[in-house]
């Protein structure tokens, strides 16, 4: 299991040292939350702060746009190099087009499906992306309480994926802890972005991020 933690359950006043953090402690991702405060009702960060969050990490950072005019977003964030670019499908009208877009400046394209979205609606964009991401809470927030219908989700867009590109990665977002880490595992799930569950642990960066390495 690949681990990303997302930096909007971070301390924003000590943002590069946190990023730091979480790459010595092992994760393998920077989960990079962008909301434009009209697709979900918030607002976070743009690419002058996340231009400071690539120079203190260690590891490739994981782009998710919750964002009305995604190739807008794409064109401020590309220069950074992210490893994934992610979208939501719910708001592209020509995801295919956008998809193909991502891919052309180097970077792996992924598709975002909102917790009422079927994985059938992407069926066939799976062959053109890298990843698709479930989301396991409503967009928007940290801290939100996992939605356990991602998991046959899950299950059926890996039946998917095996017909359609067995190398596409699935990621799942929101609510992900120490207590529902193995169910998502056995609904293979390649990585997972844990925000609060990381950032808030008690026991530090290091046991939060092994407990979910299973």
């Amino acid at each position: 299991m690949l681990i990303a933690p997302s930096i909007l359950s971070a301390d924003f006043g000590n943002l590069a040292c946190d990023v730091k953090a979480i790459c010595e402690a092992g994760c393998d991702l920077v989960h990079v939350d962008v909301m434009d405060g009209h697709f979900v009702p918030n607002l976070t960060i743009g690419p002058v702060v996340v231009s400071a969050v690539a120079k203190a990490a260690t590891k490739p950072l994981d782009i998710h746009l919750m964002v009305e005019n995604n190739t807008f977003f794409v064109d401020l964030f590309a220069p950074l190099n992210p490893e994934y670019i992610s979208f939501h499908i719910e708001e592209e009208k020509h995801p295919h087009r956008l998809v193909q877009y991502i891919r052309s400046l180097g970077i792996k394209p992924a598709i975002t499906l909102n917790p009422h979205t079927p994985p059938e609606a992407i069926e066939f964009l799976l062959a053109d992306v890298d990843m698709v991401l479930l989301m396991s809470v409503n967009p928007g927030f940290g801290g939100q309480k996992f939605i356990g219908s991602v998991l046959e989700r899950a299950k059926r867009l890996k039946a998917l994926i095996e017909k359609h590109n067995p190398a596409c990665l699935i990621e799942v977002d929101g609510g992900v802890n120490d207590k529902n880490i193995e169910e998502l595992k056995e609904a293979d799930v390649d990585i997972v972005v844990a925000g609060s569950y990381v950032f808030g642990n008690e026991k530090g960066y290091k046991h939060a991020i092994d407990s979910l390495k299973i």
